[in-house]
């Protein structure tokens, strides 16, 4: 098993924004191969940022990868550049490849 995060530090006042994004989007995720699970999950708020984090259950890296790779992952990322005014920041992403 492979969990895929990335992390967003999203505006203070544009989390509603941030989360509508992000339920009204087609991922294109049910169509590849090694896919399981996909949760949107919101952590802390400081004083500068609300954190989110994009969470995906995979098969394996291998399948992961071979997403990062595909048309699916083009038209499911084709409009994100347009939503840079909610970040601070870039998203970090972080891989976990599962031990127990």
């Amino acid at each position: 098993m492979y969990i895929a995060m990335n992390r967003f530090k999203i505006i203070l006042g544009k989390e509603v924004d941030f989360e509508e994004i992000w339920k009204s989007r087609e991922t294109h995720l049910e169509k590849v191969p090694g896919f399981k699970k996909f949760n949107l999950i919101k952590g802390k708020t400081t004083e500068e940022y609300a954190l989110y984090a994009s969470h995906s259950i995979w098969n394996s890296e291998e399948d992961f990868i071979n997403w990062t790779k595909s048309e699916e992952f083009r038209l499911a990322h084709k409009n994100a550049g347009n939503n840079k005014h909610l970040y601070l920041g870039h998203p970090e992403f972080e891989g976990f490849k599962k031990i127990l």
